[in-house]
């Protein structure tokens, strides 16, 4: 028995629903798909309706802009069932195979299964150079490369959970933060929850452009310092707050800061030029977080 839960936010969910549930009928599994919009008065939320037409599937529509994480949380205690499928809404599996690979661990056995990501090798124009880079240097693992860290390699875009180990590590408060999957992976760590990454992927298909994405990307460094930096064991979930404890520890983070000022400029150059330096990158959000009080 499977949930598959999908947030969605101004996006076109139909193509995705309908692909999903294909896959679950040819799987012959007893499932549900659950849809709930969480733009309110959007473009796309008259046609995301659509959804609760569709056999096995329903459609939550809310009244106010809640977030991911609230909206994930919702999700999962409206599922039915106890195996609960996450998917961000603009993916697509990246073959007819991607629902009957999950199946053989809805015995309960393993809590976490993470399928993976991939990115479509298409040229990119102006506006996605970074993110795209980004998306197949750096999110576009394989599943033996994800399990030597496996706590570090969760994207909350594709994986499959028991509903109680959900409900216990999703983050508690209701604030709308971006970048919570830190949070999320550092929870299951703590708590040694058991984590196996597959060859399972989809596709990333809606792309934020790269001023987007590195604002995105700042605001999770952002959360990261104020959420998890003083967490014991964090070095080992996430590498940026590992190097900025290190610093710390050496009495180095005042000389980061000041070098990151002065270099902010030329980093940001590098970051956004033609081919895209993600080394700078690092170092920009190294520097950022060494900066931030």
């Amino acid at each position: 028995m499977l949930s598959v839960l999908i947030p969605t936010y101004n996006y076109n969910i139909l193509p995705l629903t309908e692909v999903l549930l294909g896959q679950c009928l040819k799987a012959n599994l007893v499932f549900e798909i659950i849809v709930a919009d969480d733009g309110p008065g959007r473009p796309t939320a008259q046609t995301n309706k659509a959804v609760a037409q569709l056999p096995y599937c329903r459609f939550i529509e809310n009244t106010t802009n809640l977030g991911r994480t609230l909206t994930r949380k919702n999700l999962a205690e409206a599922a039915q069932y106890n195996n609960l499928l996450f998917l961000d809404a603009d993916v697509m599996p990246a073959d007819e195979q991607f629902i009957e690979r999950y199946v053989p661990y809805l015995n309960g056995s393993i809590a976490v299964v993470v399928g993976g990501y991939a990115y479509r090798h298409y040229p990119a124009d102006n506006n996605h150079r970074l993110r795209l880079k980004y998306g197949i240097s750096r999110e576009q693992k394989t599943a033996s490369e994800r399990n030597k860290n496996p706590y570090g390699s969760i994207f909350s875009g594709n994986f499959l959970i028991d509903k109680s180990t959900f409900l216990q590590n999703n983050y508690p408060d209701n604030h709308n933060y971006y970048g919570m999957d830190i949070y999320f992976s550092y929870s299951l760590f703590i708590k040694k929850t058991a984590v196996v990454h597959i060859d399972n992927p989809i596709y990333h298909l809606g792309l934020e452009s790269d001023a987007v994405f590195f604002k995105k990307s700042m605001e999770s460094v952002k959360i990261r310092k104020q959420l998890l930096a003083h967490k014991e064991g964090i070095g080992q979930v996430n590498s940026l707050i590992k190097h900025y404890n290190t610093l710390k520890k050496l009495h180095l983070a005042g000389l980061a800061t000041l070098a990151f000022k002065v270099t902010e400029p030329l980093l940001k150059k590098m970051i956004f030029k033609k081919d895209p330096n993600l080394f700078c990158m690092d170092l920009y959000r190294l520097g950022y977080i060494c900066s931030l009080k």
